[in-house]
């Protein structure tokens, strides 16, 4: 048993302890780090499909003063062989992508040059001189088109985490077609990208030694996770761990596309090598759509009810698209088994190979495109049965997820429903469509559910009280702009009941104790823990300390009968008998307290249980009669996610993806040519986001929740539950407003006209 935390900053709405340094420009990013004698590289994208390159010719770059070299696939340096050394944290079953490897061209955009020159203007001048002549082949880039070759995926490591969609259970197709009301759809979603702010970029900084005499290398990446950085450099070039370090102190957003290491990566260590001098290399904003995007998906969901809205049946089955050397999956179709009690169940999911670049994570994968299929059917069966959609959701309420046929942890959904559904006003709605209006404008109120998982990974943190009484604690982690900072400053600061401004959090180094990619929304339960348990160890080493002063009141005591607080070590009977932690310290022989943990899941008792975060999402939207354009304009998600580290960072997190779920409900589409093969509007001018003239009146509720299963401290992520649930509620607001059903993402103006 841990003492109990006295908490004058857990639970409380404090500033980001980062955000100064973010305001005045003292964080710095990667492509920001300059040191003597940086190069600069531009890389050269493919103009074709699929195919190969016949001839590449860098002899017009190459003769410029100042470019230094064009590295291509005739030049690039021998390498790693084996798929293993390729792959990293994130990656999917099959070969990953090797840049520069060969001739080969197997997807549009694919990088086929690196040309490195002495200014960032010369290489980028440079790198429009290579020249590169294709013999061109025949390429598939179109879902749809290509179904009849969808297949089983590979399984692989990544299983683990993304496992295959349950059994059957019962017999679908008879109960089915025995139930008295069913609906049965077909929901298509565009393929989407990540558009974080910030670019993709790599300094490494070059440094002559190291333990084979090839250098030791300082490597500032844009990642969301810097451990996943650094195995994959060192395994493709064969490089001492000990003389690779990998920074990434800030990141400008990420959403899922830092989880794997991109090929601005490879290239800038692969020219700081062979140069034997620090390179940067930066991507472009068009560059940015040449690796990993959200797949395009195709969805087909039926479901029967008895006509009390008790439902008897439920299929879900996915076609997504993965590339022709990789096997990426989602978890789509497996939800309604986890919300809905329906005993025969019938779940698919298979993949479509395609010319294109392997997808990549983007925030809530699967989860906010099945629950998209999923909750806009059942918007529709309510409809079918001419019952509430809020009714209809409570009526098929369970407390056990069916798929694994075991108990949630915690699940407070009903009190999210109840909750939302009153700050929302849902109870007033005409339920009739097209009978709300204002001026031309018809409204319409909508709702939904959302889940995802809350699992909490390995990690380990450090925590050192230091010789000024202050403390230090630290953590490989990401703060992908999350508030990993801040909530593990409070953690930290809470544990030994220090204030804030004495503590001191570090991370995104892989000299400090390691940690898994930041993704998944499970960094504040897996670090979050890790730094609880170091801080933990840290007081009973100075309760160690506390029994050896003479005269010491603490010679009997054990662990249950201390406290922290105002930075005091105290007796729970007594807090009047104190000692300072500087004192304390300071009887440690003139050096700092330090303490390492590796914090694991407790997977015996985890295992009985399953463990989610979910939300209820209430919208109101406006569609303009007239010109068919969608207004949201307000929208309420209340939120069951355990305990809550901090309201102001957590309600950011919420109002972010609330605002992306509005941008994938109505904007966000990465456009194919099929004929090129090729995304077409490869820029924030054409690929469109949502936009503060977008965003009216959000609302966020937190539920309050307990669960003391899912990590020792209470707590769910929240990164992505926040947009789970809000393209849904957004789609049947839109039904509700104009009496038409439209099931494909995004839901533009001429899909309403």
């Amino acid at each position: 048993m841990s003492a109990p935390l006295v908490t004058p900053s857990i639970g409380k709405p404090i500033s980001r302890v980062d955000g100064f340094d973010k305001v005045t420009g003292k964080a710095k990013y990667a492509a920001e780090f300059n040191v003597p004698g940086l190069a600069y590289g531009v890389v050269v994208s493919s103009a074709i499909a699929k195919g190969k390159i016949n001839r590449i010719d860098t002899r017009e770059a190459l003769a410029l003063d100042g470019v230094l070299q064009v590295f291509t696939h005739e030049n690039r340096p021998k390498l790693a062989w084996f798929d293993i050394s390729y792959n990293d944290q994130d990656a999917p079953p099959g070969s990953p992508f090797r840049p520069l490897h060969d001739a080969t061209i197997k997807y549009s955009g694919q990088p086929i040059a690196l040309v490195v020159a002495e200014t960032f203007e010369l290489a980028r001048y440079a790198a429009t001189l290579v020249k590169a002549d294709y013999e061109e082949a025949a390429h598939e880039t179109d879902l749809e088109a290509n179904l009849h070759k969808a297949r089983k995926p590979k399984s692989g490591i990544a299983s683990l985490l993304k496992p295959p969609p349950p059994k059957p259970r019962g017999d679908f197709e008879k109960a089915f077609a025995e139930a008295p009301v069913t609906m049965n759809g077909r929901y298509v979603h565009a393929a989407e990208h990540h558009n974080p702010m910030e670019l993709f970029a790599t300094t490494v900084v070059f440094e002559k030694g190291g333990k084979d005499n090839k250098g030791k290398l300082t490597i500032y990446d844009k990642t969301q996770g810097v451990t996943n950085s650094s195995m994959y450099v060192t395994q493709v070039f064969n490089i001492p761990s000990e003389d690779v370090r990998v920074l990434s102190p800030y990141m400008g957003g990420g959403f899922g596309s830092g989880l794997r290491p991109q090929y601005q990566l490879f290239m800038a260590v692969m020219a700081a090598r062979e140069l034997k001098r620090s390179v940067r290399v930066s991507l472009t904003r068009q560059q940015m759509f040449t690796f990993g995007h959200r797949p395009a998906t195709v969805q087909n969901v039926a479901l029967g009810a008895f006509s009390d809205g008790i439902m008897n049946s439920l299929y879900h089955d996915a076609v997504g698209e993965t590339s022709q050397f990789e096997d990426y999956t989602e978890i789509v179709v497996s939800w309604g088994g986890m919300l809905y009690p329906p005993v025969n169940v019938k779940m698919d999911y298979k993949v479509v190979p395609l010319d294109l670049y392997s997808p990549l994570d983007m925030r809530a994968p699967g989860g906010v495109t099945g629950m998209h299929a999923l909750e806009v059917a059942m918007d529709e069966l309510a409809y079918n049965l001419g019952m509430d959609p809020l009714e209809l959701r409570l009526r098929n309420y369970t407390d056990l997820d069916h798929n694994e046929d075991r108990p949630f942890s915690s699940k407070e959904l009903r009190e999210c429903f109840r909750q939302g559904a009153e700050r929302f006003g849902w109870a007033s709605r005409n339920a009739e469509p097209r009978s709300m209006k204002k001026d031309h404008n018809l409204i319409g109120w909508g709702m939904a559910t959302g889940i995802w998982d809350a699992n909490q990974m390995p990690s380990r943190a450090e925590a050192v009280l230091m010789v000024n009484g202050k403390l230090r604690v630290s953590c490989a982690t990401a703060d992908i702009g999350t508030g990993t900072y801040t909530i593990m400053t409070q953690i930290a600061a809470d544990t030994l009941g220090m204030p804030m401004d004495d503590v001191l959090f570090k991370l995104g180094d892989t000299d400090l104790p390691f940690s898994l990619i930041s993704g998944g929304s499970w960094t504040a339960a897996s670090v979050g823990s890790a730094v609880q348990s170091a801080c933990q160890e840290v007081g009973k080493t100075l309760l160690k300390l506390a029994k050896k002063m003479p005269g010491s009141p603490f010679k009997g005591a054990k662990w249950d009968d201390i406290m922290f607080s105002d930075s005091h070590l105290r007796l729970k009977s007594d807090p009047s008998v104190a000692v300072s932690l500087q004192t304390l310290v300071d009887q440690n022989g003139g050096k700092a307290v330090r303490e390492s943990v590796t914090s694991l899941p407790n997977a015996l008792e985890q295992r009985k249980f399953s463990r989610n975060t979910h939300s209820a999402v209430f919208v109101e939207v406006m569609v303009d009669e007239d010109l068919g354009t969608v207004k949201v304009t307000r929208a309420v998600s209340a939120i069951a996610a355990g305990r809550i580290l901090n309201p102001k960072t957590s309600r950011s997190q919420i109002l972010g993806g609330m605002v992306w779920g509005i941008s994938k409900a109505l904007e966000e589409e990465s456009a194919l040519d099929h004929n090129f093969g090729r995304f077409m509007n490869h820029s924030l001018a054409e690929y469109h986001v949502a936009v503060n003239a977008d965003i009216h009146d959000l609302d966020v509720i937190f539920v309050e929740e307990h669960d003391d299963i899912v990590n020792p401290l209470g707590v769910k992520g929240l990164g992505e539950i926040g947009i789970v649930g809000m393209p849904a509620a957004i789609a049947n607001a839109v039904f509700h407003a104009t009496g038409k059903r439209v099931r494909d993402l995004p839901i533009t103006l001429d899909k309403l006209l």
